[in-house]
Formats: C-alpha cells, sequence, structure tokens
C-alpha cells in the first residue's frame, strides 16, 4: 500500500512516472505495469463507495473523496477496474497530498510523456478527463475558501 506523496514535488513524480514507463518496450508490459500499479492503490472504506461520491463519465465505477484544505489536499479513490485503479494511482501520485496551488500549477504532462492518451479507449480517456478535472475543481474550491 501506498500513502501520498511519493515524490516531494508533482513535477517529479511526472518525472519517475515517466522514467518508470521508459523501461516498458511494448504497452502490453505498460498495461501490466498499469494494472500491478492498481494493486497498490490504498483501499478505500467502502462506506464512502456511495453514489454521492461516484465520479460521472468513467464507464467503470469509480469513487473519489477529498479530504483536507488549500495547505494540503489528500484524495481517496477506488474503481472496480484494475486498469482504471492503475489510472487513478498515476493521478493520486502525481496530485493527492499536494498543497491546492501546487495541483492547479501543475499541467498534467505525464500522460503525453508516456503515450497513455492514444493507447486508452475513449471511454477511458473521457474517465481520465474527470478525475483529473474532479481533482483540479476540488484544489480550486480549497483556495476560493480560503481567500
Amino acid at each position: 500500500m501506498s500513502s501520498f506523496p511519493l515524490e516531494p514535488t508533482a513535477a517529479e513524480a511526472q518525472d519517475a512516472i515517466r522514467d518508470e514507463f521508459a523501461f516498458f518496450g511494448d504497452w502490453s508490459e505498460r498495461y501490466q505495469y498499469l494494472i500491478d500499479l492498481g494493486r497498490k492503490l490504498p483501499p478505500m472504506d467502502d462506506a464512502l463507495k456511495t453514489e454521492a461520491n461516484r465520479l460521472l463519465g468513467c464507464q467503470s465505477m469509480v469513487w473519489i473523496v477529498a479530504s483536507g484544505d488549500a495547505e494540503r489536499l489528500d484524495f481517496a479513490a477506488a474503481s472496480d477496474s484494475a486498469i482504471v485503479s492503475g489510472l487513478i494511482q498515476l493521478a493520486l501520485r502525481v496530485y493527492s497530498g499536494r498543497s491546492a496551488d501546487e495541483i492547479l500549477a501543475t499541467e498534467t504532462r505525464y500522460i503525453a510523456d508516456i503515450g497513455l492518451a492514444k493507447h486508452l479507449s475513449p471511454t477511458r480517456n473521457n474517465g481520465l478527463a474527470a478525475l483529473l478535472a474532479f481533482i483540479r475543481a476540488t484544489a480550486q474550491r480549497a483556495v476560493d475558501a480560503r481567500t
């Protein structure tokens, strides 16, 4: 089980993700790595897996909750799909445990760096976009609440 953040900054997390995926020669190996990453996603309390916490826009079932404030936002998430769990693990590695300001200042580049978008189905791309939009919107609300 991993806890976040794994790296000191979101930028370093994205660099580490890029470097890890560079080790794999083809996409079947990268998909297997995504599945393995999904197994490392911290378990989410079943009581949080409610319709209110369900992320819309995903074909798979995905639940996500945020806690904290503008100084530090933590995200807990789960999915019923192994590959989607891996996608969640990558997003949380970059964004969870960071300040709202760092989240908002961090452009998501790891997806392009590892060529992920062109290897996901349209529904998975939509789901990943919804996950990232939830994280950014949560960070924006935290910043707005601070002022």
